[in-house]
This record gives C-alpha cells, structure tokens and sequence, in this order.
C-alpha cells in the first residue's frame, strides 16, 4: 500500500510514533537521553525544528517545523529510529514479533507513525497542548510540569503557559495559553 503524505516546504506537522507493541522502552533517563541524541543527530544533518515534545512509556508526540528546501519529514524519522536502534542497548533491541523476527527485523518500533499537517494557529495550539497533558491524561503525571519528558518547562519560560497549567482533573476546554 503506498501513503499519500503531505510534504508542505515550511509546514508544521504533529506527529505520534509508537513502539513495537506498545513496548514500554522509554522508562529511564537513560534511554530517552539515547533518544535525544538519535534527534540531535539527525538535526544536524537533516534540520528541522521541534516546537513542542512528550515522550512516553510506549510512545512519543511531536510538532515539527521543517525547512521551506526540505520537507522530507520521512527520512529525518527513518534516521531518528534507525539511530536510537542502533544506539540503545542490546536488551530493547530484542524481536517479539514472530513475523519480523523471521526477517532478521529488530523490531523496537512500529514500522508506521501518525503525521497530521497543521492547518493554522488553532490547530497548532491544541496539539500542543495535546502534547503537554498527555502524561496527566495518561495517569503518569499530577500535572503536565511534573513530566520530566516534555518540552513543556521551555514553554513556561517562553511565557507560553503558567507553571499550574494542565493539572489533572482540570478540564482544558478554554484553559492554558495566557
């Protein structure tokens, strides 16, 4: 089956990529600082820009803003999982599916990922903070600022929200950006 993806120079995308089912790989500071260097090397070759970051147990969120002279965002994620596979360590590399263990396939992610172009600045703004309250909504955080995986504090900094926002319980219909 071949995709139709939207390559749009400059466009900003949300993105969700997930492990090998749902494989909780990214539990310890030390495999998600692997991960931060798989982006960071790929970023340097490949550049593009994250404006907003979760990453979960099984499963990681994203917006990225590509380049207007290069919006080939499925390369950069083919590198960026290549990278980290080749770089985490030798026991989450392991294959629990029987079909891509028969291939010789290092299964540590799922082969498709979720992209959804960003429309305008409401679209953008939601995702993002879909991006932030994911760990609450998940039940893995209090609040969107006790998740040590998220660019949310940088957001705080840049004035974007209040240190209370997200907490859980709290219904985020008209809620956040000041």
């Amino acid at each position: 089956m071949k995709y139709r993806r939207a390559f749009i120079p400059g466009g900003s995308f949300f993105f969700t990529v997930v492990t090998e089912g749902r494989r909780p790989v990214f539990t310890s500071d030390d495999v998600v600082e692997v991960l931060r260097c798989a982006f960071r090397s790929v970023r340097n070759s490949r550049p593009f820009k994250i404006d907003a970051m979760v990453v979960m147990p099984d499963h990681l969120h994203c917006i990225w803003t590509l380049p207007p002279d290069d919006p080939d965002f499925t390369t950069r994620w083919r590198l960026i999982k290549t990278w980290f596979t080749k770089h985490a360590s030798p026991s989450l590399r392991s294959v629990s599916n029987p079909a891509r263990a028969a291939k010789g396939e290092q299964a540590l992610w799922q082969r498709r990922y979720w992209e959804h172009l960003l429309r305008d600045e409401n679209d953008y703004a939601r995702h993002v903070d879909y991006i932030h309250y994911n760990p609450v909504k998940h039940g893995l955080a209090a609040s969107a600022i006790d998740w040590p995986y998220a660019s949310f504090r940088s957001h705080i900094e840049a004035g974007i929200y209040q240190s209370d926002w997200g907490q859980s319980g709290i219904d985020l219909e008209g809620i956040g950006r000041e």
